[in-house]
C-alpha cells in the first residue's frame, strides 16, 4: 500500500481519545500497515479543526487538552499533518485568534491567497484582513 492517504475525523478522534477501543485497534492496526508497506498518512487542516471541536463537544475536552490530545497523536510516526510541522506550531499557540482560525489562514496561505474576514482576531494574523 504505498502511496499517500488521508484519514478522516474519525480515525483522528480514536487516535485522540482511544474511544471505543476496539475502533482504535482497528485504526492503529489499519495505519500500521498503510506505514509499514510504505505508504505516507496525512491529515488536513480541516479534519483538524473539526477533531478539535468535536474533542470539545463530544468529549468535554478543554481547548488546551484538546490541543495537546491533537499533538500528541501528530508528534507519533503514524500520521503526520498534510501541511507539515507549521501545524504543530498552531496547536501549541493559544490566545488571539483560535485554532480553527489560524487553520483556515494556514490554508488559504498555502494556496498563495490572503483571508478576508470580518473578525478583528483574525484578521490580526499574517496574510488576513479585515473587511
Amino acid at each position: 500500500m504505498t502511496g499517500r492517504f488521508g484519514i478522516d475525523t474519525s480515525v483522528l478522534v480514536r487516535l485522540v481519545t482511544g474511544q471505543p477501543e476496539a475502533d482504535l485497534q482497528r485504526c492503529l492496526e489499519g495505519l500500521s500497515e498503510v506505514v509499514d508497506a510504505g505508504g505516507e498518512v496525512v491529515v488536513s487542516n480541516q479534519v483538524i479543526g473539526e477533531a478539535y471541536i468535536v474533542l470539545q463537544q463530544h468529549y468535554q475536552a478543554t481547548k488546551p487538552q484538546a490541543r495537546a490530545g491533537l499533538l500528541e497523536v501528530l508528534r507519533r510516526d503514524l500520521v503526520s499533518p498534510q501541511n507539515g510541522d507549521a501545524v504543530f506550531e498552531l496547536l501549541r499557540e493559544s490566545g488571539g485568534p483560535g485554532l480553527i482560525d489560524r487553520l483556515i489562514v494556514d490554508g488559504y496561505t498555502r494556496d498563495d491567497a490572503e483571508t478576508l474576514t470580518l473578525d478583528r482576531r483574525m484578521a490580526g494574523l499574517p496574510r488576513s484582513r479585515l473587511l
